[in-house]
């Protein structure tokens, strides 16, 4: 762990504009509750504001506009979140395994690893897979054949990447399974979290642009197309062929039909059911929040009756204007 380092190189470093002691030591990132007088933390909330009076860090990193709610130490940036993020890369360098194949991997023949891949135990990756410069993946990972995974990508333990999708055909009673002949392709700087499935294209491929987030437990059905810098938590299930815009962020559990498209810069709640295309940017909340059973019960029998009562509005809506 590098450090310690004054606040001043701290700024030189990574930006932002010091305010108070350029000189304050720093040796870690902490918490506005409970980082001591050698650590730094960060106010992007103002819901913490009292935390803010009440911290105990050496210095905090703000932005412009809540600069004067404290007098310490402090970085001030227009994305104090960010910036966080990137000081706390410097004190805390990301981990990873060491580069070259483990040996109780299983690696098909004629797989094209770039210069400095990690595979880590228990990794299987099939026939004609291509895997690009400096990406990682953890212990239990495996690539089905003819995968494309770019540049910096971090797979994490027990993700499925290429099985086939839920592909099938109705016929006299039973189910024909149809070949998921496509692959999946993955940009570079992805990262997929642990125990997450995505499945290979049906004809075309499945494919996720470059920067494209993803938490542990999601689900990414056959021919999902997720635009660059989306970020997706956990718990998500997409169904297949929905296509989904640019820097868009999809909150836990949120479920997405097949067939769908969502535009770029659109934030989907948590719990959220997407059932028809979201074309605009903005934030979209389809979840119905939790309460007393019997509130829930009640307010269930009203939404069954509310078409009916949506009826009987428009009639009485009709009668006051003839008679007006």
């Amino acid at each position: 762990m590098p450090g310690p380092l004054t606040l001043g190189e701290i700024a030189s470093r990574l930006g932002g504009r010091v305010a108070g002691d350029p000189q304050t030591l720093i040796r870690q990132v902490g918490t506005l509750e409970r980082a001591g007088a050698d650590e730094i933390t960060f106010f992007a909330n103002p819901r913490y504001k009292a935390q803010l009076a009440q911290t105990r860090a050496g210095a905090v990193i703000v932005g412009p506009q809540s600069e004067a709610l404290t007098e310490r130490p402090r970085l001030v940036a227009e994305n104090p979140y960010a910036l966080f993020a990137r000081v706390s890369q410097l004190f805390n360098p990301v981990l990873s395994q060491a580069p070259g194949v483990h040996p109780s991997a299983v690696v098909a023949p004629g797989v094209r690893l770039g210069a400095r891949v990690s595979i880590g135990p228990k990794c299987v990756v099939g026939e004609g897979v291509s895997i690009g410069d400096d990406s990682c993946l953890y212990p239990g990972v495996v690539v089905y054949p003819r995968c494309v995974i770019g540049a910096r990508a971090i797979i994490h333990s027990g993700a499925v990447i290429g099985a086939d999708g839920f592909g099938i055909a109705p016929e006299e009673g039973r189910w024909v399974k149809i070949p998921q002949i496509g692959r999946v392709v993955i940009g570079d700087d992805v990262e997929i979290g642990a125990h997450t499935t995505i499945d290979r294209g049906a004809i075309d491929d499945t494919v996720l642009e470059e920067g494209v987030k993803l938490d542990n437990h999601i689900q990414i059905g056959h021919n999902v197309r997720i635009g660059a810098h989306t970020a997706i938590a956990a718990c998500t299930g997409i169904a297949g062929s929905a296509n989904i815009g640019r820097h868009c962020m999809i909150y836990g559990d949120a479920q997405i039909n097949g067939h769908i498209t969502i535009a770029d810069h659109v934030t989907v709640s948590a719990c959220s059911q997407v059932q028809r295309s979201l074309l605009k940017p903005g934030t979209y909340t389809g979840a119905y929040p939790a309460m007393e059973h019997g509130k829930w019960a009640r307010n269930t029998v009203v939404l069954r009756d509310l078409e009916r009562l949506l009826d009987r509005v428009r009639k009485l809506e009709g009668k006051e204007k003839k008679n007006g």
